[in-house]
């Protein structure tokens, strides 16, 4: 294969997975735990699916520029913090449902060591999720990922890899996928998701 038709791939591969993403969420189905069968997680009746502290695998390098044009790397910014990394677009109606609930667990969690981060994907452009953001007072930081690329290779196989737009995947204080959710979130649901690794020693 020569070197230029390896990127084109890549991009390719982006993209399908990214169609895949839209599908599976913005047209109603709720998605299912996936990676693999050899998995070691589980999902609740509410949709969220946690990992048991022993077998939490870390991501892929997750980092990039984001939507305001500055550097963000996940690992390095964010080391010995939980992290609540939720996928969205400014065109996704379940996206606009549950970003009210995501600014205010934001800020209200903020103090306790929990930082939040968007990987927005799909919008053509960075003024798409800017005014997003404006809208629905979002403060934390968004990665800007047009294609997808963060959101498929961040996350390994067999683990709670984002499979819907919205999906929220949350980090803990290693830096360990420890819980997903494939659905629009409210407070109740991010509280339940985060409140346990806040609590983890």
């Amino acid at each position: 294969m020569s070197l230029s038709r390896a990127p084109r791939t890549a991009v390719t591969t982006a993209l399908f997975a990214v169609g895949v993403l839209t599908l599976s969420a913005c047209l109603g189905d709720g998605g299912v735990s996936g990676g693999g069968s050899n998995t070691n997680f589980v999902t609740d009746s509410g949709g969220i699916s946690t990992v048991a502290k022993g077998d939490r695998k870390a991501p892929n390098k997750i980092a990039g520029e984001t939507l305001h044009g500055k550097p963000l790397d996940i690992a390095a910014d964010y080391k010995g913090k939980v992290v609540v990394l939720n996928v969205w677009g400014s065109w996704c109606a379940p996206c606009r449902a549950e970003a009210p609930h995501l600014s205010k667990v934001a800020k209200d969690l903020k103090p306790k060591g929990v930082e939040f981060v968007g990987l927005n994907t799909q919008d053509k452009t960075k003024g798409l999720g800017i005014a997003f953001e404006e809208d629905y007072g979002i403060e934390f930081p968004s990665l800007y990922d047009p294609i997808g690329k963060l959101v498929v290779e961040g996350f390994p196989k067999g683990t709670l890899n984002p499979q819907a737009i919205p999906s929220t995947v949350v980090l803990d204080r290693d830096g360990k996928i420890a819980a997903r959710a494939l659905m629009a979130l409210n407070e109740k649901q991010l509280r339940k998701m985060i409140d346990p690794l806040v609590a983890e020693k």
